[in-house]
């Protein structure tokens, strides 16, 4: 078993919605209510319990949303999963230098893992579909913050849906 320094990283390309995992994190909106992509699928094939408790959040302490480079986790439904670890990430802007928040998902969904006592996680590519950050440089960010986290999980999974995708965070984590 790893330490709580050393984590076994891999990357594979699949369904993040099929990963036996204690837990999966969800590239969410910051309305924690659901979407498109990662974020629908999750909610989808996870059911109503997911929502249920995202409704609760949002009633709560997360009454404006979500912010942007947080994370929290709820139950994981019907997932072969323990929790859903929901992480807003940034949309891309050329202009503006977002990676310090892009970073953070991956760094606080490791924390609130390592806190729920998850022994396995699995992360999408984080900011990549719909808020269009151009994959090389998320797999780039998504390797440094995960190699530089202060909290770790003993086993840590990149579930890539496609080809590219996959390529670039192979690339990334497997540096020659």
């Amino acid at each position: 078993m790893a330490t709580p320094n050393h984590s076994r990283i891999s990357v594979v390309r699949g369904d993040i919605t099929e990963q036996s995992v204690d837990a999966i994190v969800n590239a969410a909106n910051s309305s924690l209510l659901g979407g498109g992509g990662v974020d629908g699928a999750i909610h989808r094939k996870g059911g109503k319990s997911i929502l249920e408790e995202c409704r609760q959040l949002r009633a709560g302490h997360y009454g404006k949303g979500l912010p942007v480079g947080n994370a929290v986790a709820t139950t994981a439904g019907r997932l072969p999963a323990r929790w859903v670890i929901h992480t807003v990430g940034p949309v891309y802007s050329p202009t503006q230098d977002q990676s310090a928040l892009l970073s953070s998902c991956y760094g606080e969904s490791l924390r609130v893992a390592h806190e729920l006592g998850a022994e396995s996680i699995a992360f999408p590519a984080i900011s990549t579909g719909a808020y269009r950050w151009p994959v090389a440089d998320a797999a780039r960010i998504a390797a440094w913050a995960i190699h530089s986290a202060q909290l770790r999980v003993p086993e840590i999974r990149l579930v890539l849906f496609d080809d590219a995708t996959f390529q670039a965070f192979h690339r990334a984590f497997n540096p020659t």
